[in-house]
């Protein structure tokens, strides 16, 4: 699928993701610093990636991994430094919940400090998650 929002676009097409791009994004995060390309490779080859495009240039990136029938797991939702505060991200949130292969699951994510913003898109918080560390990530 394909959005459009003034210059921008959003897809949802795997071909659209660029690597280097994507790493790049993630490595300006606190959650994605660590990670080396052959992991940031390995988990676009097993997640539904959203990438964000203006003049056909990467400039911001998500991704959802499910089974499209009950969960899905939203995760690296982020958007270039210069274009930050412009409504990027929540637009993209709003294109993620409303996909029709994926608005009929429950979605889950985790967050350190953007709990207001995503609870705008029907999150909650939810004492009952747990989660496992990862050594070197």
């Amino acid at each position: 699928m394909k959005w459009n929002h003034e210059e921008f676009v959003l897809t949802d097409d795997p071909a659209r993701v660029d690597l280097s791009v994507t790493q790049a994004l993630l490595r300006d995060t606190y959650w994605g610093v660590r990670r080396p390309p052959d992991v940031v490779e390995s988990m676009l080859q097993h997640s539904m990636p959203f990438t964000l495009l203006r003049d056909d240039s990467q400039v911001g990136f998500g991704r959802v991994v499910t089974d499209f029938t009950v969960f899905s797991w939203v995760a690296d939702i982020v958007v270039a430094p210069e274009l930050r505060g412009r409504g990027l991200g929540k637009w993209m949130m709003t294109c993620i919940r409303e996909h029709p292969r994926l608005h009929h699951t429950q979605m889950v994510l985790q967050t350190r400090d953007a709990h207001g913003l995503y609870e705008r898109y029907g999150f909650s918080r939810n004492s009952a998650l747990m989660s496992t560390k990862v050594d070197g990530l």
